[in-house]
Parts: C-alpha cells; structure tokens; sequence
C-alpha cells in the first residue's frame, strides 16, 4: 500500500473543516519495518486529521552508503501503513535511517538517488519543487478555517557538513563555516518565516534546543543552532518546533520558543526494551546502569524524557485559536501536555 501526498485546495480544505471546533495534528518518528507497529491503533482512535512524519520513517541504512537496503526498506513498510492513514493529510521528511546512511550528511554519493527513492515513496506529485531542487525542504501554508499555519519543513541531511567524528560522543564544531541547511535553504527559510500566519510550525529532524546530550543535535553547529532560534525569537508570530530522533520523548522550551521532540513510534532503545522485561522485577534487582541509562537532563528540558513508544498531537480550537501539543505513549494515554 503506498501513501498518497495529499496536495489540498484551500476550498476542500476548508469546506470539510465547516463544522469542526478541533483540529487535530499527530505526529512521530522513528518508525521500524521490521518491528511490529502497534501504535497506529492508538493514533487512529484519536481522530487525527493529518499526520507529520518526523524522520527515520524506515530504517534502510547501511555502512557502505548502498541503497539496496533502503528500496527493501520502502516496499516492506508500503504495506504496513494502515489502510486509514491513506485517507489523511500527509507530511514527511527523512533523517538518516531513511536517507541512507547513519548520522549522514551533505557528502553522502548517493543523496539524489535517495531523495528519488524517499519522492516516490510519499507519492510525492511531479509538480511539487522538491523533484527539481537538491534537497526535501519545503513550505506549505495551510488554513483552518481561517487559522493559518506556516508549516516550513526543514531538511537537515542534503547540505550537512561533516561532524567532527565519525561516531557519538560528538562534539561542536568551533567552525562557522560549516553547515547545517546551507546557503539556499538559509535564504529560502529567512524567505518563507515571512508569511502571515497564526503559528509557525517548524519541523527539524535533529533537536534544536537541547544542548547536552551526546548525540546528534543542532548544537553541534552552535552558530546555525543561534541563528535559527534568534530568527525564530524575532518573529512576531508564535513559534513550535516538532522533531523527532532520539527514541525518547521530551518537552523543551528557551524563552518564547518550545520544542517537542517525538521518538519512537516502535522502536525505543535497547535499554527501554529491557526495561520493559523487566517491568515486574523487583526494581531493587534490576542494576543502576541501566536505570541511569534511562535518565536524561538538559538545561531547556521541562519534563522527564519518556523512553518507550510515543506519538504527538497538536490540538488547534478553530472557535478559540488555541493550541495544546501533548505527547502519548502507546496505548494513547496522555504522558504530559501543554498550551502554546
């Protein structure tokens, strides 16, 4: 079964809206074809309206940068999406699991056949700009009967410089020449956060508020990390970051600006899982290393990072123009909320 990429008149839009009061936006990372996939039961009983896909939508990387793995990847997931979802709005973009190389960057050979593979998987239509430009970012505004969403997703593999290791611990680059979107998204971004809009919805495959942990993060270009949280503080318009990544959930804010990140959707880490076995030992038996392997602080982190299975929602009140972002673990049961 192959997703379809929506592309919706404003009137369809809108006019199937008519008589709504909520809107609803889930959203998730991290998506395994060989585990099982449990949590769509949940989301569906949510009566999500869209569904934004984070990145690591497959896992099809290899070492070599060869992309048979990849295209094996795309086929067995194609018929495992739900049959429900098909009937959604659809928005993707990729991380590196689904780009083709672990924590891969602008100098992967084979990103233009991989951007070809991740096109035609959404079904993406030939007219949409990103069949003719390097790269997956793109810009859509969508009304809400008459809340306008800026949605800008960002593409953080294409033009990425090299990290400073091949492997985390990772360290930040005091290099400023180097890159995260590159000199054309840079400009096609500062462009686009122009737009009249009621909220500015910017989706990052890598977290950009967190500083602290070890992993990939836009704090590894500590002056890409400042200019696009200064752009974002500028503008007048409320701002929300999604991003996804880490296999573990969490709630971020600094100042005005707050960040979701939601990961993973079946795939927790291999310390999640064994904690998961372990549910009902006695938890003096079960060894302080794995417990502290679980715990995570940073300085912008509002809420305790969840471990295990989750999925976001974004909540938009079209009479009230409010907006609640929560994170849900995978029976659907509310983990923590919050108003933006």
């Amino acid at each position: 079964m192959k997703l379809k990429f929506f592309v919706l008149t404003l009137f369809i839009f809108t006019s199937s809206l008519a008589y709504s009061k909520e809107y609803l936006i889930g959203f998730g990372s991290c998506i395994d074809q060989d585990f099982p996939q449990p949590i769509w039961n949940s989301i569906k009983d949510k009566n999500i309206d869209s569904f934004m896909f984070l990145g690591d939508n497959v896992y099809g990387d290899e070492p070599s940068g060869n992309l048979v793995k990849l295209k094996k990847s795309y086929e067995t997931q194609s018929n495992l999406f739900p049959e429900w979802l098909e009937q959604k709005k659809i928005i993707s973009i990729w991380d590196d699991h689904d780009y083709g190389i672990n924590d891969g960057g602008g100098d992967f050979v084979n990103k233009y056949e991989s951007q070809k593979l991740f096109l035609d998987f959404w079904d993406i239509p030939n007219s949409d700009i990103r069949h003719t430009r390097d790269g997956l970012y793109f810009n859509e505004v969508i009304d809400i009967e008459g809340f306008k969403i800026n949605l800008i997703v960002l593409d953080t593999r294409f033009f990425r410089s090299k990290l400073n290791s091949s492997k985390a611990p990772y360290i930040p680059t005091k290099d400023e020449n180097k890159t995260i979107l590159g000199d054309d998204q840079w400009t096609w971004f500062e462009k686009v956060l122009q737009q009249e809009s009621d909220l500015i919805l910017v989706l990052s495959s890598i977290q950009v508020i967190p500083k602290e942990h070890i992993f990939e993060k836009w704090e590894l270009f500590p002056h890409e990390r400042l200019r696009i949280i200064e752009l974002l503080d500028s503008q007048k318009t409320k701002s929300l970051i999604l991003s996804g990544d880490r296999h573990k959930g969490g709630l971020y804010k600094k100042g005005p600006l707050t960040e979701l990140t939601s990961s993973s959707l079946n795939k927790p880490t291999s310390s999640a899982r064994l904690m998961n076995k372990l549910r009902f030992v006695p938890k003096f038996f079960i060894p302080n290393t794995l417990k502290k392997e679980l715990i995570e602080t940073d300085e912008y982190l509002e809420t305790a990072v969840y471990n295990y299975e989750n999925f976001g929602l974004i909540k938009i009140n079209t009479k009230t123009n409010n907006i609640e972002i929560s994170l849900n673990d995978i029976n659907g049961n509310e983990i923590f909320s919050d108003e933006v």
